[in-house]
């Protein structure tokens, strides 16, 4: 399973918004990676922040 995977499997599970630490935290990923995935999934729009430095799927 890739990165962005692993992102947006673990903000699927959460049910609510998350930052990069809670993400990084809750997939026991390292934060580098989680902010690396992000970037990716935000630049293909496939998560939206509902407020500032939360983020969950489209």
């Amino acid at each position: 399973m890739d990165n962005e995977t692993k992102v947006l499997e673990t903000m699927k599970k959460a049910a609510e918004p998350l930052n990069a630490g809670k993400i990084a935290e809750l997939s026991g990923m390292d934060r580098k990676a989680v902010d690396n995935a992000m970037k990716k999934l935000k630049a293909s729009g496939e998560i939206v922040s509902p407020k500032r430095c939360y983020w969950q799927p489209k």
